[in-house]
């Protein structure tokens, strides 16, 4: 008796209820048209914030959902450089971000070029630029070949360990991935968002790569995603929403792997969840109007650059207490200057003190410029 669908004798010949996710799809179309055409109407500006904002957000969560925590400041620095985009001082970017965010950018800017066995050996080696995985030296840049045993997807104590998953066995990945990417590059008559759901279920179920299937396997819905909206810029973020649902996302994963070749369940929840992804889309926006309005209201005030670029933090969503020794250490200048500063910006009424005081004195964004 087959364990996993990829042993199925009909892999990867996948079927789903076409008219039992008829309703859902119609609906979610619909609101993504209607969410394009509003952004469409924002000038370029804000469009590009929107974008920059979703794709930090997006890198983040994709990479946390696999345990790994980036610096936002270092992401947000690396899309802003390579969209070519001013921000202000960009922040020093480890090469392990530059990675991440160069397999990103390439999925969802170049999504209409083929996808190739090099375009993803090159994605993988991106996201593993030293050959390490952690403190395991990986094969980077080709398919795994199973030299330390079967691939397997594992959780629990060492000695209580549970297996969810094993993928199909090294010697099939090329003739697996050949097929995959044939049908990828290919056309039918399936919905662009299916295709997106699809796509990610199938690649991370033959589990190519030793390390960094699930990254991948979500840049390439990420890209499916770009090519139904026939754009690069991305106003949702997929990964951002998979991390809420973690735990669904895993338990659904798993139970599809272990069934059988029909894959509505799957498809159900990729819909669900993509539909829950577009609620994230109005917190985005909220913030850049938020933040183009900020820059209008003050359109005449005289601030340095240092006030500049930490106005900007905070209008990011700046994580923790504002402080002077904060502000000192992110911009690289003295205490003194650092409360001067800030001083300056409270005569203005546009940063206000917190309760408390002394040593703990802290800062933040006056009420007045909190985002409705």
């Amino acid at each position: 008796m087959s364990r996993y669908i990829h042993e199925l004798p009909d892999w990867p010949d996948f079927q789903w209820d076409q008219k039992k996710l008829a309703g859902q799809l119609v609906t979610l179309r619909h609101r993504q048209g209607r969410l394009i055409g509003r952004l469409e109407t924002l000038g370029f500006p804000l469009r590009a914030e929107a974008n920059l904002q979703t794709l930090t957000l997006d890198v983040l969560k994709s990479s946390e959902i696999e345990g790994e925590i980036l610096d936002r400041d270092q992401v947000r620095s690396s899309i802003a450089r390579r969209l070519g985009m001013e921000t202000g001082a960009l922040a020093p970017v480890d090469r392990n971000v530059e990675g991440v965010v160069e397999m990103m950018l390439d999925a969802t800017q170049n999504y209409s070029a083929p996808l190739t066995a090099e375009r993803l050996f090159g994605w993988h080696a991106s996201l593993f630029p030293t050959g390490y995985s952690g403190m395991r030296k990986i094969e980077v840049g080709r398919w795994r070949d199973d030299s330390r045993g079967p691939m397997q997807v594992v959780s629990g104590a060492f000695g209580r360990e549970r297996v969810h998953f094993e993928a199909p066995a090294a010697k099939r990945l090329k003739k697996e991935m050949t097929l995959f990417v044939k049908w990828f590059n290919g056309t039918d008559d399936t919905d662009p968002v299916l295709r997106a759901g699809l796509a990610h279920l199938w690649f991370v179920t033959i589990h190519p790569f030793e390390d960094g299937n699930g990254r991948i396997a979500r840049a390439i819905a990420d890209m499916v995603l770009a090519r139904s909206e026939q754009s690069s810029q991305r106003f949702y973020s997929m990964s951002a929403q998979i991390r809420i649902e973690r735990k669904t996302y895993y338990d659904t994963l798993e139970k599809t792997q272990k069934g059988r070749l029909d894959i509505t369940p799957w498809l159900e929840w990729f819909l669900g969840c993509l539909d829950r992804a577009f609620d994230g889309t109005e917190a985005t926006l909220g913030s850049v109007l938020h933040k183009a309005r900020f820059w209008e209201t003050h359109a005449n005030t005289s601030f340095n650059d240092r006030q500049r670029l930490m106005l900007n933090k905070l209008l990011d969503r700046f994580e923790g207490k504002l402080t002077s020794s904060k502000w000192a250490k992110i911009t690289k200048c003295s205490p003194d200057t650092a409360l001067r500063d800030i001083l300056g910006l409270v005569d203005h009424g546009i940063l206000a003190k917190d309760a408390g005081g002394g040593r703990s004195t802290s800062y933040s964004l006056a009420q007045a410029n909190e985002p409705q």
